[in-house]
């Protein structure tokens, strides 16, 4: 599954479709229940599933993970999915538990860095954040998401004021992968604080591009346990995708 992690939302129903049809067939794989959980948490990550399927697949996902550690309580890539699992749904505070557990298993576990770095920006732990992301930047496995961290770090690095040191990070995680197009959202607020309006604007424009329908109100991810130190630093980066080209409603 490791092309996943920069997949297309066709490519994710395809492969959603795959495996979903594996485990019908092997019901009790452990590997197909992990791999079918991360790349559902992967889709709610990456805003490709909404609503009522964003909820069936967080039931799901936490079923097949909590049955699975259940079955092979040592499986490291249960405990790194149960670990995206609790980030994705906003429980953070579980997260960092759960994800320490992993790294217990695996200290150069780079998906289970990420997602400490992204609990500890929710809870408004932003120099922690980006210590983390630069830790698994470091460590570089697996190589197929050195993006992830790579925004990871431009995005703490935009959280506390410091445009000029999120631009090159965002650019390495955009030379690597588009992704959805939030990265291209940040790097506008950037190079916005910057005063490089002209490139603002071009970042924001391909950042719409990647995710149509993008307004100030459905770019930010939910607030639900975040911290007021978050919530206040993402207000004042939304206003600056604003001023770049966002469309405010």
């Amino acid at each position: 599954t490791a092309h996943i992690k920069q997949t297309s939302p066709e490519r994710f129903q395809a492969a959603q479709t795959m495996l979903e049809k594996a485990l019908a067939e092997d019901p009790d794989n452990v590997e197909i229940q992990v791999a079918l959980a991360a790349l559902l948490m992967r889709g709610v990550q990456m805003v490709w599933l909404s609503g009522p399927e964003r909820e069936a697949a967080e039931i799901k996902a936490e079923a097949m993970l909590q049955q699975t550690l259940r079955a092979k309580p040592n499986y490291i890539p249960a405990h790194e999915a149960y670990c995206r699992f609790l980030n994705a749904t906003n429980q953070f505070r579980a997260s960092l538990v759960a994800c320490a557990k992993a790294l217990s298993f695996d200290p150069w576990n780079g998906i289970a860095l990420y997602h400490v770095g992204l609990a500890q920006i929710q809870t408004g732990r932003f120099e922690d954040a980006l210590a983390t992301f630069m830790q698994a930047d470091r460590f570089d496995t697996p190589q197929v998401s050195r993006w992830t961290w790579k925004v990871g770090a431009g995005w703490a690095n935009m959280l506390m004021g410091r445009a000029e040191d999120a631009v090159p990070w965002l650019l390495k995680s955009i030379a690597i992968t588009s992704a959805s197009g939030r990265t291209h959202m940040l790097l506008a607020a950037a190079y916005q604080q910057l005063g490089k309006t002209e490139e603002a604007r071009s970042a924001m424009e391909k950042g719409r591009e990647l995710r149509p329908g993008s307004t100030y109100h459905n770019v930010p991810t939910p607030r639900k346990n975040s911290s007021p130190v978050y919530i206040e630093a993402t207000e004042r980066i939304m206003q600056l995708m604003v001023a770049a080209g966002l469309p405010a409603s």
